[in-house]
């Protein structure tokens, strides 16, 4: 424990032992906005009594309720206990990877040399002069330990209904585009993909879950592991997220999917 200006401030460690949940957890609900913690000039991250007493409330909104992260967020932002975050452009995701990294007090050539991409990619993307694929897009929030869900910033409020206009849309790499067509209090978090030809994933990415693909329209390769599939309108396709995958549209018009990931936390 440490004081800071007479106040007690816990650790990370320190607070996940108390509320009994993992690091992990508490930083994924930071990384939806749920807490903003005091850092250190070291970067650690410290919490006051505040932040703990939210903290508890989204454990047992979590644990009695049921809720995922952003559902929790949502709640506790109508409930006035969470600040909302300032709103981005849809598919704007140059500010909120600056955001991320600055946060972290880390260069640009830090942030490029731990991903393993270049600084000059890093910047434009920053930038937003440039997209990156999905599999670029996992690799940066597995390095700041949040989702590619927030790009999105799911923690808006929303109706059942959602018309095609609503939707929040994500430009992910050159000739992809994902839309959201629902968020909120949802266990799963479904897609509609739009692929241009030739366009793909990128390199291989996993993550934790399940997923669903339907063909609306067009061709999909989609390869696990060693394992390559060709799916065409009318398939559809199970697989567990922790598989190695990667995919591509191989044809020569746009290739329509509904894709449904669960949990949220793609």
């Amino acid at each position: 424990m440490k004081k800071t200006l007479g106040q007690p401030y816990l650790k990370i460690g320190e607070v996940a032992r108390l509320i009994g949940v993992s690091p992990s957890v508490i930083r994924t609900w930071e990384g939806l906005g749920l807490t903003r913690p005091q850092r250190t000039a070291s970067k650690y991250r410290l919490y006051s009594g505040d932040d703990v007493k939210l903290l508890k409330r989204a454990r047992f909104l979590r644990r009695v309720r049921g809720m995922n992260a952003p559902a929790i967020v949502q709640m506790l932002k109508k409930d006035g206990l969470v600040r909302p975050r300032p709103q981005r452009a849809a598919g704007t995701i140059g500010p909120h990877l600056r955001r991320l990294r600055t946060e972290k007090g880390l260069s640009l050539a830090q942030v490029a040399k731990k991903v393993g991409i270049s600084l000059g990619f890093l910047s434009s993307l920053e930038r937003s002069q440039m997209t990156a694929s999905i599999g670029t897009l996992r690799k940066l929030t597995d390095f700041y330990q949040t989702n590619i869900l927030d790009f999105f910033d799911p923690t808006e409020s929303n109706s059942r209904l959602v018309p095609p206009a609503k939707r929040k849309v994500l430009d992910a790499g050159p000739g992809v585009r994902m839309e959201l067509l629902a968020w909120g209090n949802t266990v799963m978090e479904p897609h509609l993909f739009r692929i241009a030809p030739q366009a793909d994933s990128g390199e291989r990415y996993t993550h934790e879950g399940e997923e669903f693909i339907y063909v609306l329209e067009g061709l999909l390769d989609i390869s696990l592991d060693h394992e390559n599939y060709r799916l065409k309108p009318g398939d559809s396709f199970y697989f567990e997220s922790s598989v190695p995958h990667r995919w591509k549209n191989p044809g020569r018009s746009e290739t329509l999917l509904l894709w449904v990931n669960t949990p949220p936390t793609f």
